[in-house]
């Protein structure tokens, strides 16, 4: 196990998240979901905020990656700020993913600047959710302990069918860190295909912890 990870390689990281409008929004239904993914063999979870982030250390034995999605005017909303990371780190979670992309941030603060506080005042590990090879070799140069593919496709134009493999691919040659698989893996093929692009785990969210989302994707095929 990568000694700034609290997963190991090969791992599957497991993304407990309902947003309000899903029925299972809120911390009760997300411990479960936890609980539920820690049983058919999640390595960590993945969540989002404080409550959530404290409902499933209580739930679960497993480290939580926690994040805390902040919406404003600027783009960047995963974990946007040190304050936001903060408060997951209280709640409990074992690391924190914040966005790693080009788009400004809130109060005109940078990357490294947001990596090196939540290190030095925190002390846990930093993700790097990123949307292309060149804001992952950015992020990953501003001090980030590891860096996910979370945003490709989700930062201009319609988002892909698909996972994106081939930036995958790209980070893992290009970096000297663990590269993350995450965003629209939905099959053990992709998982497969993910770390036989050299991911050092994979994290699925949608495909295991959002039937709504599941149905109403299964429904529309037969629209």
């Amino acid at each position: 196990m990568d000694d700034r990870l609290p997963f190991p390689s090969g791992a599957l990281l497991v993304s407990c998240q309902a947003q309000p409008g899903n029925p299972l929004h809120g911390p009760v239904s997300m411990a479960r979901m936890a609980a539920a993914a820690a049983a058919g063999g999640a390595r960590a979870i993945r969540a989002n905020g404080p409550a959530d982030v404290a409902a499933i250390r209580s739930e679960v034995d497993l480290p939580v990656l926690g994040i805390n999605k902040v919406f404003g005017p600027d783009g960047v909303f995963i974990t946007p700020t040190f304050e936001d990371a903060a408060a997951v780190v209280r709640a409990g979670a074992a690391m924190v993913a914040i966005d790693g992309t080009a788009r400004p941030r809130p109060g005109g603060g940078s990357l490294g600047d947001q990596i090196r506080r939540i290190h030095a005042e925190l002390g846990v590990p930093v993700m790097a959710d990123v949307d292309d090879l060149a804001a992952g070799t950015a992020a990953r140069a501003a001090g980030a302990d590891v860096v996910a593919t979370t945003l490709s496709g989700y930062t201009g134009g319609p988002a892909p069918e698909g996972p994106d493999i081939g930036l995958v691919a790209e980070l893992v040659t290009r970096l000297d860190c663990p590269v993350i698989a995450e965003g629209r893996y939905r099959s053990a093929e992709d998982v497969r295909a993910a770390v036989d692009a050299g991911a050092y785990a994979v994290v699925v969210g949608t495909a295991i912890t959002n039937p709504m989302a599941i149905t109403t994707r299964l429904a529309k095929a037969l629209s």
